[in-house]
């Protein structure tokens, strides 16, 4: 019976230690980074391109949230004032791709938020009365 029990106290001190020190460093960093920007406190620039000419399509930049739907979509929230916000909806396909940078410290406007559509590809229209 004793020996049972110093057993298991064996067992559940290992499993502790292991469960202790089972993250590294970047994990914890990973999931605290995402947590601070899912507050909208850190401050993300994300480019979308589109994979097949090698274009940029978007770029916005500011205070956000992102995650993905499941339409395919990357879901950007942003945070544009004390309690103001702003979705946008980017669709994905097997042709776009986007990248996340981390920009935060580049700017001092807590509410700060940029979105640009690169529209290279426009067709000129002459109108003639």
């Amino acid at each position: 019976m004793i020996k049972r029990k110093n057993t298991i106290i064996a067992a559940l001190i290992l499993g502790a230690s292991l469960t202790m020190t089972g993250c590294s460093e970047a994990d914890k960093v990973n999931y605290n980074m995402s947590k601070q920007a899912d507050y909208f406190e850190c401050e993300r620039k994300i480019t979308v391109y589109n994979a097949r000419t090698d274009k940029i399509i978007m770029e916005a930049e500011g205070y956000m949230s992102i995650s993905n739907d499941s339409e395919n979509e990357l879901v950007c929230t942003v945070k544009t004032g004390a309690d103001e916000y702003r979705k946008n909806y980017i669709y994905l396909n097997d042709y776009t791709m986007y990248v996340v940078e981390d920009i935060t410290g580049t700017h001092s406007d807590p509410y700060h938020y940029k979105m640009y559509f690169h529209t290279q590809s426009l067709i000129d229209v002459d109108t003639r009365p």
